[in-house]
């Protein structure tokens, strides 16, 4: 029998293998690498994409802000000027009331009795200051402004006589009233 000697090819056939094998091990390798590179490009592309939406919605965000400034300024405009107007018209409710006091005023002062000031103090109080002939006029004056349906409570402070003039020098404090109109009475047709 012939003898082949096998051991060279054996010794081929293993190094093909061999080379095989690394090939493959390193095609693998790459397509690994290659994936690994795309997931880290993926998830880096991802966060980039993130970081333009967050400072976007930022910037969104201030904006918002100023306007919310603004808009807060514009109400606190808007609660001025509707309490400027509140007072105006109050103001404007009150320019019969003014007339109404004075008149009251003029017409309860009795013969002899001199008004030199007019104070008011608060919304309601009144402060008058005088010059009356006697103690008795200042009395009728008082009399008459609690008669008033503009006035109510007059008090007296301060009332003293001059020595010389016999004139009576007087401070009085009263209330303002508002009289409430009257309704009309209807008839039920």
């Amino acid at each position: 029998m012939t003898r082949i000697n096998l051991l060279p090819w054996r010794e081929t056939h293993r190094r093909e293998k061999n080379n095989e094998f690394y090939v493959t091990l390193a095609v693998t390798a790459a397509v690994a690498a290659a994936c690994a590179f795309g997931g880290y490009k993926y998830a880096e592309d991802r966060v980039n994409f993130q970081q333009s939406r967050n400072q976007r919605l930022e910037t969104e965000i201030g904006h918002l802000q100023k306007e919310l400034k603004e808009i807060e300024a514009l109400e606190e405009t808007k609660n001025n000027l509707l309490a400027r107007m509140e007072i105006i018209q109050e103001l404007q409710g009150l320019r019969p009331q003014i007339v109404h006091t004075f008149q009251e005023l003029a017409m309860g002062l009795p013969d002899g009795v001199f008004l030199t000031a007019i104070k008011q103090q608060g919304g309601k109080q009144m402060v008058l200051q005088g010059r009356a002939e006697s103690n008795a006029r200042v009395s009728a004056l008082m009399r008459r402004l609690d008669q008033s349906e503009y006035f109510s409570g007059p008090r007296l402070d301060v009332i003293e006589a001059d020595k010389n003039d016999g004139i009576s020098t007087f401070k009085l404090n009263l209330t303002q009233e508002v009289p409430v109109p009257e309704k009309e009475e209807t008839d039920g047709f």
